[in-house]
């Protein structure tokens, strides 16, 4: 199965999908970090609008290898796209909080978690069993 990274390919996996019968799927991946990258996340802290482009997110590069691994053995069809990141942000203010200081204006749709991360990845893992394992949290 094809593996497509970004959101230029979407119409095009898609459409040569439905040509050809070829399953794909796209992973969209939040910036891929290390364990040795964490010791960076400190700097971020004193200024929230360091990362907002991304919204704060960030995935650690072992669950990018478990998403790309279950993304490879999923029974698809068509072309499926899928966020991945971690579970978290890369900041210690409340997910909540970050939102109501940088994007006051942006309507909350759901209830969040002290630290959950504003990128969803519900659909990977609904579709293909994907669990963010790693966090910063437990290096810092």
């Amino acid at each position: 199965m094809p593996l497509c990274a970004g959101r230029a390919h979407v119409p095009l996996a898609a459409q040569f999908s439905r040509w050809s019968g070829i399953p794909f799927v796209g992973l969209r991946y939040a910036s891929i970090m290390q364990e040795h990258d964490y010791q960076r996340f400190p700097s971020f802290w004193d200024d929230f609008s360091i990362r907002r482009w991304d919204l704060w997110s960030y995935v650690d590069a072992r669950d990018v290898a478990q998403a790309t691994r279950l993304a490879l053995e999923a029974d698809t069809t068509g072309s499926e796209n899928f966020f991945v990141a971690a579970a978290d942000t890369c900041m210690p203010t409340s997910s909540a909080e970050l939102m109501a200081k940088v994007f006051p204006d942006v309507p909350i749709r759901k209830e969040l978690g002290e630290h959950e991360s504003l990128i969803s990845v519900d659909k990977a893992h609904t579709v293909l069993g994907y669990e963010p394992r790693h966090s910063w949290r437990t290096h810092i």
